[in-house]
């Protein structure tokens, strides 16, 4: 009979493995950006919505794809553009006519009804649209006409975004913005990997990708996730690393006193603590540490740290920021 130790070692190992599984299926059609990867895979986990930034051509939204082929879910994809319109999204109420003639409200789903959904080119929608992802990113439900429809569980909002410095775009509300559990930045790939991308492209075989996990396993690997222990140190040291992003915190920066107007919402510790569950449990532990908190703070809190005018007219990152808040937040107090 087995105890309760191995059998939670059984489980973070089976959990090891199907995440490698859905990584390698990933991998066959995907060339490096194994941080973006390990970052996609950690919000699928934790059932959190995830912003991708970068500039067109850079495969965001393949990876986007290729994760979702590679889950056994329902996938929906909506392109984001000016002209875009709340019920394009969402849905609309419709006037019906039934067989006998007899007439009824019906409501039909928009796009936004389904397990991992694609917001293509988010910031190239106005605000008003960009607004009706706010309570679905939320609370995984949408109330039209006063009812709410709850989406199929596990749900996640995947929105790819241009940098707000190109043409056409608008940016993103703060609100929007803290409700994504990760922004992830999308690198220009290296020569080594250019190769490969031009290889796998512009050849006759196109890589497929086949389901390796579904929903139910999913919903386990989540539910383990959220109960991998956390030391009162550990979340002691996020709290304080995020009380480190306000400007009006003893403990912050010089740097963060200067160019930040506001810091990292609860949201973000949040984000940090179960995000680092998730990183340890990838790593074949069943706790998590402060580094697994460092590994996971930038992705967590980048998107949620607001510049100060001075900051955005000095051209100042978010990571650079929040470098040091990692150098100047001790581990122990």
């Amino acid at each position: 009979m087995s105890s309760p130790k191995d059998a939670a070692r059984a489980d973070v190992e089976a959990f090891r493995r199907d995440l490698d599984a859905v990584r390698g299926a990933i991998a066959k059609r995907i060339v490096g950006q194994a941080a973006i990867v390990d970052g996609l895979l950690t919000c699928l986990v934790a059932g959190g919505n995830v912003l991708l930034e970068g500039v067109p051509g850079l495969g965001k939204t393949m990876l986007v794809r290729s994760l979702a082929e590679a889950v056994d879910l329902v996938f929906s994809r909506i392109q984001f553009t000016p002209d875009l319109v709340p019920a394009d999204v969402l849905g609309t109420t419709i006037l019906a006519v039934a067989d006998g003639g007899e007439r009824r409200f019906e409501f039909r789903r928009g796009p936004i009804f389904a397990n991992v959904v694609l917001a293509d080119e988010v910031n190239r929608a106005t605000p008003k649209t960009q607004s009706a992802l706010l309570e679905v990113m939320q609370e995984h439900a949408v109330t039209i006409g006063g009812v709410t429809y709850p989406m199929d569980e596990p749900y996640f909002v995947l929105a790819t975004q241009n940098p707000l410095e190109m043409e056409g775009t608008y940016p993103l509300p703060e609100a929007q913005l803290d409700r994504f559990l990760f922004k992830l930045e999308v690198g220009f790939p290296t020569r080594d990997e250019m190769h490969s991308i031009l290889d796998r492209t512009t050849g006759k075989d196109v890589p497929k990708i086949e389901k390796v996990i579904g929903k139910e396993r999913i919903l386990a690997m989540r539910a383990l996730a959220r109960e991998v222990p956390v030391t009162r140190h550990v979340t002691d040291y996020a709290i304080r690393l995020l009380e480190a992003t306000h400007p009006a915190n003893k403990s912050a920066p010089e740097k963060v006193k200067r160019f930040v107007r506001y810091g990292a919402s609860p949201r973000g510790a949040q984000a940090c603590l179960l995000a680092a569950k998730i990183a340890a449990l990838g790593d074949g532990r069943f706790s998590a540490s402060t580094d697994d908190v460092r590994r996971v703070l930038k992705p967590a809190l980048r998107h949620r740290v607001l510049l100060s005018f001075e900051g955005e007219a000095e051209g100042i990152k978010a990571d650079a920021l929040l470098d040091e808040v990692l150098a100047k937040v001790p581990e122990t107090v």
